[in-house]
């Protein structure tokens, strides 16, 4: 059987979302597993092999399938593996590719989530005909792909881009993921958001709707509905976490001169919420020669499509 089909997944830090795609880019299926479920990542192979099977089974069976590509945070496009990945359950160097392929039986190729996004972006969506520029992926955390004449940035050893883990607090700024203080990440991820409505929640009294949801539950999705109904508090949220990562944009447009840099992932969702005070304070931060050149945009993709056509990309 002609082998005219691939499947991409996109592994995030709550779950996983993969997807069927022929050759014109198109997803002909999707479907969701939890990634953490099992600290074991065996089980979780266990569990991404099935749905691959099932996904597989609606286009002709894995007799159809001429490889998977997977996108994962820290992964090592050269190496196949997740190294140190501060989001998910497993620890140390994860070697995925191989899981993968050794549980499906056809080969499997492995690079950052948000590099996956970016060659996604720059085939099917907002980058179309870009050669230069920056895929930031606002989720669980901040990764990030950047674009160079019209190649994905991975350096000496795979790990280029990790602007999600540079730091803007150098003092006393907040524990992130990594293991680090400071990041980028902890503050401007849609769980960052979070964490800085509970901090004016546990430090101020300060009168909010929010007060009128449970402490520990409340989520960025809280944050964007209250301030959409004019809540005070959740606008200065979004002012605060705006001018960081613009701060931060401007930062990264003074090393990689992109035409743009494309937002993605659930914090978009808030819209003008969070792009006005982004695009303020990172055009109030450039040199001049850049003041008024870098795009910001959307992703034009559905959230689930950009990183599995990016991931898919890798199996052709």
């Amino acid at each position: 059987m002609d082998k005219k089909y691939v499947i991409g997944v996109d592994v995030g830090g709550q779950t996983s979302k993969l997807g069927v795609v022929d050759a014109r880019g198109n997803v002909l299926a999707q479907s969701t597993i939890r990634t953490d479920t099992h600290d074991d990542v065996n089980l979780y192979v266990h569990d991404l092999a099935e749905a691959v099977t099932k996904l597989a089974d609606q286009v002709g069976g894995m007799e159809s399938i001429r490889g998977i590509g997977v996108g994962a945070p820290n992964g090592n496009y050269y190496r196949g593996t997740i190294e140190f990945a501060p989001n998910l359950k497993w620890k140390g160097v994860v070697p995925l590719a191989e899981l993968v392929s050794t549980a499906t039986g056809v080969p499997a190729a492995l690079t950052n989530d948000a590099n996956a996004a970016a060659v996604g972006e720059m085939t099917y969506g907002a980058a179309r005909g870009m050669k230069n520029f920056i895929m930031i992926t606002l989720g669980t955390g901040v990764g990030s792909g950047i674009v160079i004449d019209g190649n994905v940035v991975y350096g000496h050893d795979g790990f280029a881009g990790e602007l999600g883990h540079t730091i803007q607090v150098r003092h006393n700024g907040r524990q992130c993921g990594c293991g680090r203080t400071g990041c980028l990440e902890a503050y401007t991820s849609a769980v960052g958001v979070a964490r800085t409505a509970r901090e004016i929640l546990e430090t101020t009294d300060r009168q909010t709707v929010l007060r009128d949801l449970q402490w520990d539950k409340i989520t960025s999705r809280d944050v964007a509905e209250a301030a959409t109904q004019g809540d005070r508090v959740a606008l200065d949220i979004f002012e605060f976490t705006g001018k960081l990562l613009g701060e931060a944009l401007a930062d990264f447009v003074a090393f990689s001169a992109p035409e743009a840099i494309i937002l993605f992932g659930g914090l978009t969702k808030a819209g003008d919420l969070i792009k006005r005070p982004v695009v303020e304070a990172m055009e109030n931060n450039l040199l001049m020669m850049w003041k008024g050149k870098v795009k910001v945009l959307f992703s034009e993709l559905k959230e689930s499509d950009a990183a599995i056509l990016g991931a898919s990309a890798l199996a052709w």
